[in-house]
Formats: structure tokens, C-alpha cells, sequence
């Protein structure tokens, strides 16, 4: 199904250079794009578009005359019944009914892939998200970026991109090395051996029931064994553990990276290497431009770091890319990383990632860019940190002192469908206060059951249905009434949605728009009734294939949000 704005604003472009053609405007440069949006007064039209304010000055008339222009040059179009013009020059713009009706056998006949649209195909296009290293059971701020991207990836599928999920973990350094050693103690410990923790050790239970596991299957044999090989059986532990999880929120991943791949094969000196070729590298022990107070503060033995001269690229300051001890910071790796994605193909790339690495995005986007690679096909979205609510308090979590509620523990608690949703239902740049009293209700007041339950009607109207023998073949669509048009004009509104959500890397708008569908369903559901005695088999036939067109969207919506579409409740 086609998007109608564009439509419209090709319908515009045709009348105004009818209009240039015939005299009644004068040549000039039409503009690269026409207004065009939802009205916001829908008494007044479906449509509404101000380009004839705009277009004003450039054909050197009074935008209510371009108005009138625009709308006696428009093309006859199935789907638009009236151009209108109102004061001071708007073009308000009308649907055909028959169009509009019309429109339910198309979204029947859609199924599954109603409102799929063409914006990817032949494209590529990549998410990552979760990206924890397995230092532990994944947590609720982790799960908040994989329904972001998960929920994303399904929308680039219905804009037909080809996508692919991607996981980027890193299982060296410090934190692996000290989660080996935490669950070797706890092997040892779980041998009856008095084994404290190491420093800054994990200390949640999990590691605990990995070391009874250990004990298990190994016995004592392990018990010399250096914290390398505990490393390794706590890294396939948490990624069995992270994969389960994961699975239970229906988001599944095509591909893992492991960042250590980047340095065995030398793409992260490479890429060092090919900075500074470009002059974007120097080595000092302060940045350029330092301060006085900087340089005072400097210790006499102070050692060289390698710097990204990124203020060459509109940084505010420059950034180290391997510090004075030799170590590469997050950066160079990153931006490794990112140079790798982009020679795989991918077109479109998104990058789901907590609010604090803001300045490591930036960073990496200007190091693509010094080495001429295209920053723009890299997107990210920026997410702030949940915090669990019960009771009106506030749950704290630390996954080092393993004080923290697990992906799986809140799962359990209040639902799959719940977590996904709750999780969505707000825009990634705001806090998340998740509200555990309110998810844990089976009412109204909830969203999901709200929005699940309309799918629940519909599947009911039709085994009823089904039942007294009714099927909605036949059916003559112009019986339905006012109030089936102004829901069928809210279901028309969901490939703009779609759209919308992609151009503003905005997922939380398609939670908006199926709780916003749900209100305008249920008042509908109550009064126009199918299976009663007033109501006439060819009306019912009407309401019943008006029900299924509803089905059909409102399965998609919650497909689309990585939830289920239940028929019974």
C-alpha cells in the first residue's frame, strides 16, 4: 500500500505546472518538496496542505488565489474527492468515499503485510543493540535497548529493507578477567574450599549456580585450573543465559561480533594508521589547545597518548585514541567497528546505545568521516535508563553488587507482551519509570491489555460468527456508517506512522498509534454491533468484513511491536 501524502503532493506539482502551462501562473522553480499532513480539524478534510502560503511570493499572487488555482488544475484522482481552499490559503483535501471503503478489502486482502511499503527494497540495513558483554543475566536497562532495536528492525522489514541483528560483545579485558576470577572462587568455594571473592569480584547469585553446575559436571578436577578457563565457562554460561532471555522477548539475532576480532586481525591499528596517514592523528601528552590549569596539573613523568584530532571535525575538544600506556580507548575500536559495518554493504545502519555514550558516538561518527567513509548511513538512538517502580518506590540495581532485577525476574512477573510494550510505549530520550503495579493488571487501564483485546474482539466476532453460520462474503461496504469511515481513516493512518517512526528514529510513536487505534475501537465495538437481532444480514455482513480489516491491522501493529496477537484472553 502506497503512502498518500505523496500522493497528494504529486497531485499538487501536476496542477501547478498545469496551471504555469495554461497562463494562469507564472514560470518559476517549483519548490523540491509540498506540504502535505493529516488535518488537524478532520470536519474540515483528511488532508490538509499550506503550500500555498508558500508558494505565494514565487507566483506573485495572494496564497488564497494559488489556492483556488492549485485546486481547479488538480487531476482527477480514486482517491480524492474535493480540493478545497480556505483562508489565507490552505488547501484542505478530501477522500473519495467509495476509495476510502474500498480500502478494507485491500487490507484483508494484505493480510500479514498490510501497509508494507518500498522505501528499503534492494537495500541493507543492520541493528545492533543489547551488546552486553556476558558479564551477567541481562537487566531491565539492557532489555530496553533490545525492544528499541528489535522493534526497529521489524519496522525497516515493512519499509522492505533486508535486515539484519546484530550482537557486538567484547569477552577480553579487565571485566572478563575479573568475572573468571569471581567464578573460580565460587568453584572453590562451592568445594568447601574458604575462597574470598577478588576485589570489585561479581557477586550476584548467578555465578554461584554456574559454579554448582561446574562442580557437577567436573567434580574437583578444575579445582587448579587458572581463571582463564573459568573465564571461558562463565562466557558460554551468560550467552546461554542472555540468548534464553532474549528469546522469551522475541528478539533474535543473525550475527555476533566479537570486538576482539577487530585487534586479531589488525583492523584496529589499521585503522590508527589510516587516520594519521590523513593528518588526524598527533601524539602528545595533552591534547592541543590544553589549558594552563591542564598543564599544570601535568605529572613531570607524564607519557605520550595518541590523539584524534576531532575539533578539525567540529569536536569541541580532542579525543584519545590510545592512551599513554598503550591501551586503545573505546573509540578506536568503535570506529573500527563501524568501517568494518560499512564495507559488509549495509545501506542503512542503526545503533541502539545507552544515553552516556553520547560523546563515543559523536566521536566515531567524526572518525568515519575523516576516513572518508559516508557517517550519514549510521543512525543512532540514544536511550535513558529504566527505573522499576512498586508500590511508588524505586527498585535500585548494581550488577557488580548483584543488586539488580534480571530481564527474566520481570518476564515472569508481569508477561512477555507487558515488558515489550510498557518498554516502547515511550520515547528512548526520556526516563523510563516502569510502573510494575499498573503491568501487572488485566483491565482497561493496562495498554497492552487494552490494545491485545481489540485483536481478542474481533477473532471472537468471527468464531461467533462462524458459529451461526455468517460469513461476510458479498458484503457492501457503503451500509457502514459514520463512525466505521472515521475508524477506517484511523487504520489508513498507519503507513504515515511508519514512515514517521523511521525518519525520527522514533519506535515509541507505533505504541502510540495502536493505543490511539484501540480507543477509537472499543466505543466503535460496543455500538455497532454484527450478531444482533436488530441489526440485517447485509449490514452484518458489512460490520463483519469492517472487523476483519481491523484483525488484520491490528495483528500487524502488534507483530510489528514484538508482541503477541492472542484470540482469546
Amino acid at each position: 500500500m502506497t503512502l498518500l501524502p505523496p500522493q497528494l503532493e504529486a497531485l499538487m506539482r501536476q496542477a501547478l505546472l498545469a496551471a504555469q502551462a495554461a497562463g494562469d501562473l507564472p514560470p518559476f522553480e517549483l519548490p523540491p518538496t509540498l506540504p502535505v499532513q493529516r488535518s488537524a480539524r478532520p470536519e474540515l478534510g483528511d488532508y490538509a496542505s499550506p503550500a500555498p502560503l508558500q508558494l505565494a511570493r514565487l507566483a506573485r499572487r495572494k496564497p488564497l488565489e494559488v489556492a483556488e488555482i492549485i485546486a481547479r488544475h488538480a487531476p482527477r484522482s480514486p482517491f480524492v474527492a474535493a480540493w478545497e481552499v480556505a483562508p489565507p490559503g490552505f488547501l484542505n483535501i478530501r477522500l473519495d468515499e467509495n476509495w476510502l471503503l474500498e480500502q478494507i478489502n485491500t487490507i484483508i486482502a494484505a493480510g500479514d503485510d498490510v501497509f508494507a511499503l518500498d522505501i528499503g527494497r534492494g537495500k541493507r540495513a543492520q541493528v545492533e543493540c543489547v551488546s552486553a558483554n556476558p558479564t551477567g543475566p541481562l537487566t531491565v536497562g539492557h532489555t530496553r535497548n533490545g525492544v528499541i532495536g528489535s522493534t526497529m528492525a521489524n519496522l525497516l522489514r515493512a519499509l522492505g529493507y533486508d535486515v539484519q541483528m546484530e550482537y557486538y560483545f567484547n569477552n577480553a579485558g579487565r571485566q572478563m578477567r575479573i568475572l573468571g576470577q569471581s567464578l573460580q572462587a565460587r568453584y572453590l568455594q562451592a568445594l568447601g574450599q574458604p575462597v574470598p571473592l577478588p576485589e570489585e569480584g561479581y557477586q550476584g547469585e548467578y555465578l554461584i549456580e554456574v559454579a554448582r553446575r561446574l562442580v557437577e559436571q567436573y567434580g574437583d578436577s578444575l579445582k587448579d585450573e587458572g581463571w582463564e578457563r573459568f573465564k571461558a565457562e562463565a562466557e558460554a554460561a551468560m550467552f546461554a543465559w542472555i540468548d534464553r532471555s532474549l528469546a522469551r522477548i522475541n528478539i533474535h539475532f543473525d550475527a555476533y561480533f566479537n570486538e576482539n576480532s577487530l585487534y586479531e586481525d589488525g583492523s584496529v591499528w589499521k585503522t590508527l594508521e589510516a587516520l594519521e596517514q590523513r593528518g588526524y592523528v598527533y601524539r602528545s601528552v595533552l591534547r592541543e589547545g590544553a589549558s594552563e590549569e591542564e598543564r599544570a596539573k601535568l605529572p613531570p613523568n607524564a607519557k605520550e597518548a595518541v590523539w584524534f584530532r576531532s575539533t578539525a571535525l567540529g569536536d569541541e575538544e580532542d579525543r584519545v585514541l590510545v592512551k599513554s600506556s598503550g591501551e586503545p580507548t573505546y573509540v578506536l575500536p568503535d570506529i573500527a567497528y563501524h568501517v568494518n559495518k560499512l564495507e559488509r554493504g549495509f545501506d542503512y545502519l542503526i545503533n541502539v546505545l545507552g544515553a552516556d555514550h553520547i560523546v563515543e558516538a559523536q566521536t566515531v561518527a567524526r572518525g568515519l568521516t575523516a576516513l572518508g567513509y559516508d557517517a550519514s548511513r549510521v543512525h543512532v538512538i540514544l536511550y535513558q535508563f529504566v527505573t522499576l517502580f512498586e508500590g511508588g518506590e524505586a527498585r535500585k540495581m548494581s550488577t557488580r553488587r548483584g543488586e539488580f532485577v534480571t530481564q527474566d525476574e520481570l518476564v515472569d512477573d508481569v508477561g512477555a507482551d507487558v515488558v515489550r510494550y510498557f518498554i516502547l510505549a515511550r520515547s528512548p530520550n526520556s526516563h523510563l519509570e516502569f510502573d510494575l503495579d499498573l503491568a501487572r493488571k488485566q483491565a482497561n487501564e493496562n495498554p497492552v491489555y487494552y490494545i491485545q483485546n481489540a485483536h481478542v474482539r474481533c477473532a471472537g466476532i468471527f468464531r461467533q460468527a462462524a458459529e451461526r453460520g455468517l460469513t461476510d462474503d458479498g458484503a457492501d461496504l457503503s451500509l457502514l456508517g459514520a463512525r466505521e469511515r472515521d475508524f477506517v481513516r484511523k487504520m489508513l493512518e498507519m503507513p504515515e506512522v511508519l514512515l514517521q517512526c523511521y525518519e525520527e528514529l522514533a519506535p515509541h510513536k507505533l505504541a502510540f498509534y495502536a493505543h490511539d487505534l484501540a480507543r477509537l475501537f472499543h466505543p466503535m465495538y460496543d455500538e455497532v454491533r454484527v450478531l444482533h437481532s436488530e441489526v440485517s444480514p447485509e449490514l452484518a455482513k458489512a460490520r463483519l468484513r469492517l472487523y476483519g480489516a481491523a484483525r488484520v491491522v491490528f495483528r500487524r501493529l502488534l507483530t510489528l511491536m514484538g508482541m503477541s496477537a492472542p484470540e482469546v484472553m
